[in-house]
């Protein structure tokens, strides 16, 4: 028995899978050393095949150059999108960042084995707590099933539309900063303020020598603070998900 495969289908589903494992090697949790690069290929295949039926309208390449050129066109578009999806599941990240910096806890920075690079207490706790929620929450899937839905936008074959790639870069950019000062702000003004009264009693009764009450203090008040914020993470990531949704499609020329 044997079985033939015509040859534009073949190559229609491997530039497929190429655009898919692009995507993955820089999206997280999927882009961490957790998750073995043998993995990624066996998803980014399997995954391929979800989308195969509609490539067999697209226009393929027919010469080695235009296929090597189509292969590197296929990274771009998986890496950018990766990206752009990287950068919005970030902000929680960055928010427990900001909490490090105001709370004192950014001196005790660690490296983060998985992600390889340095990173401070909450930063990589709320790192781990937003991956926690995406799985939780099946997010992972929609966002999949958002890179998915770019092939009807964006097939195999056509030319990205670098206008609208650009917006969506900058909007994501404008996102994560806003969302990440959004999460951190109210922990950081009561950091503040609670520095400034601290500050205030060391010159009004400089004999309590209240230097070595702040730190503890700081300490406790922080960890109280990051408690009473988790009620917001689900929300927060709920709008990242359907966000990285939105900007994923808005790369490949939807609207």
């Amino acid at each position: 028995m044997e079985i033939s495969v015509p040859g534009d289908a073949l190559i229609g589903y491997l530039l497929a899978s190429i655009r898919i494992v692009s995507w993955l090697v820089v999206v997280p949790p999927f882009s961490s050393r957790a998750v073995p690069n043998t993995a990624k290929v066996v998803l980014s295949l399997a995954l391929a095949f979800a989308v195969a039926p509609a490539l067999h309208e697209t226009r393929l390449p027919t010469t080695t150059l235009e296929l090597l050129g189509e292969t590197v066109t296929q990274v771009a578009i998986g890496a950018s999108m990766g990206f752009v999806t990287f950068l919005l599941f970030s902000a929680l990240s960055a928010a427990g960042s900001l909490i490090d910096v105001f709370g004192g806890f950014s001196l005790a920075q660690g490296f983060d084995p998985l992600g390889l690079n340095s990173n401070t207490v909450f930063g990589t706790f709320h790192q781990m707590l937003a991956t926690m929620i995406l799985f939780v929450s099946n997010g992972h899937l929609l966002v999949i099933g958002g890179l998915l839905s770019t092939f009807r936008f964006l097939p195999v074959g056509a030319s990205p539309d670098l206008g609208h790639a650009s917006d969506a870069v900058l909007t994501a950019f404008r996102v994560f900063f806003v969302t990440a000062v959004q999460i951190a702000l109210p922990m950081i003004a009561v950091l503040f303020l609670a520095d400034l009264g601290l500050a205030l009693l060391t010159k009004v009764a400089p004999q309590l020598n209240a230097i070595n009450v702040m730190f503890p203090a700081k300490i406790g008040l922080t960890l109280l603070l990051v408690g009473l914020s988790f009620p917001v993470l689900p929300q927060a990531m709920d709008k990242m998900i359907d966000l990285s949704q939105q900007a994923m499609a808005a790369m490949a020329g939807a609207g």
